[in-house]
């Protein structure tokens, strides 16, 4: 049971997304970063409520330089929802707890009527 986000780097990225079905929600975020200070508590909040459902994650970009070049992050937050290895959304800047509980219940469903 994993009720807080995950942290992801450099070095462990791939081994940690590599065969999940699941959807993942990637937070990109600094320390120094106000409005990322400001989602921190939605994050953590999505990675109670969607346990077990979709994998919440995040990447710190001082930390991740290469993640954040290799998703073309150029501003933070970013937060990527990615579907079976590809980007599903990217959503830059603040947002609603709301909108990202709407995208991951969205693709959650969508998944699993596939695996029908």
């Amino acid at each position: 049971m994993n009720t807080k986000p995950l942290i992801l780097d450099d070095q462990n990225f791939d081994a940690v997304i590599q065969g999940t079905t699941q959807p993942i929600l990637i937070d990109f975020y600094a320390d120094w970063c106000g409005p990322c200070k400001t989602i921190a508590p939605t994050i953590d909040q999505l990675a109670a409520e969607f346990d077990g459902r979709a994998v919440v994650a995040k990447i710190n970009v001082d930390d991740a330089p290469l993640l954040a070049s290799r998703f073309g992050v150029r501003s933070i937050p970013t937060l990527l929802i990615v579907q079976n290895g590809e980007v599903a959304e990217q959503i830059i800047g603040l947002t609603t707890k709301r909108m990202l509980t709407g995208k991951l219940e969205s693709l959650i469903t969508a998944s699993a009527a596939v695996a029908r």
